[in-house]
């Protein structure tokens, strides 16, 4: 028989990524296009799905955004700094055009998901996936399922004590919100406006910089084993991806939780703390599991 067409959408803050593929993680066509304004993004979205024959649909989306069933809101995104974005309902847009089941989940949630379905962290229950780049995000899987509270985890904006090498002026950092949230002291805003407007990645042979941002993702990284408890962690993004800040925030992980962790996982730190395993795929290979789900519910 033949296999059922998915559709994958990766809903940034910057671009959407479209593919199809099939519940296996196979990927057979993706392209990419910018995220302008609300209603001609989603129809241009749209129109690209109208002609593919896709059966269901999995969305993962910038946020912070609901992803609740039982949330009125349930689809929307919410308080973004993207304005025209606010209150905008993503998921009933795509759906109302494409008349199809669709899965709904948070970016870096269908990262995790992709993950666990296909890469590195295939057949546990328990894992954290943090993104670095532009912000800082977590997916959450716990006892096998993502993490939905009354939103979703907010992980990347956990609260930090700065380093005393810090240059950022006190009270300010990357994030609008915090001076000391772990995006506004890692990501490439406060990365930038850290050096002169340089990126992590041209930042990577310096051996003092990659050790400030080391200690920083090294003392979220205690916090996230301490409340997650997760089998693995798992870091992408463009900072991660060109430093050697995850090798380097092993030690300094450690060194936080100072021998309060005693597991197999916490004993080989370098099968346990490690990069993305999928290319860059593990989204869109998470929707397409998110869209498997959507078609067999």
């Amino acid at each position: 028989m033949e296999k059922t067409l998915i559709g994958a959408l990766e809903a940034g803050g910057t671009k959407m990524v479209c593919a199809v593929g099939y519940g296996d993680g196979t990927v057979l066509e993706q392209v990419s296009m910018p995220t302008t304004t609300p209603e001609e993004t989603m129809e241009q979205v749209a129109a690209w799905f109208a002609d593919k024959d896709v059966s269901a649909l999995g969305i993962g989306a910038f946020g912070p955004t609901a992803v609740n069933p039982a949330d009125p809101r349930f689809g929307q995104i919410l308080e973004t700094p993207k304005t025209a974005w606010r209150y905008f309902d993503m998921l009933g847009s795509v759906r109302d055009r494409l008349n199809i089941p669709c899965g709904y989940d948070t970016d870096v949630n269908v990262a995790c998901l992709g993950e666990v379905t296909f890469g590195c962290a295939k057949g546990l229950t328990d894992v954290v996936y943090l993104t670095i780049g532009t912000g800082v995000g977590a997916g959450v899987l716990s006892g096998g399922h993502l993490v939905h509270g009354n939103m979703h985890p907010e992980a990347g904006h956990i609260l930090l004590v700065r380093d005393p090498r810090e240059t950022l002026p006190e009270g300010e950092s990357g994030c609008p919100y915090h001076a000391n949230c772990l995006e506004g002291l890692i990501a490439g805003p406060g990365v930038a406006k850290r050096w002169d407007g340089k990126s992590a990645g041209q930042m990577a042979d310096d051996a003092e910089a990659m050790d400030l941002l080391a200690g920083y993702l090294g003392q979220a990284l205690a916090t996230f084993i301490l409340c997650y408890a997760p089998q693995k962690i798992i870091i992408g993004g463009g900072v991660a991806d060109h430093t050697p800040i995850v090798q380097l925030a092993r030690e300094k992980c450690a060194a936080a939780l100072n021998g309060y962790i005693v597991t197999p996982e916490f004993a080989d730190l370098d099968s346990y703390i490690v990069n993305n395993s999928l290319e860059g795929k593990q989204g869109i290979m998470g929707c397409l599991e998110l869209g498997r789900r959507a078609l067999e519910a």
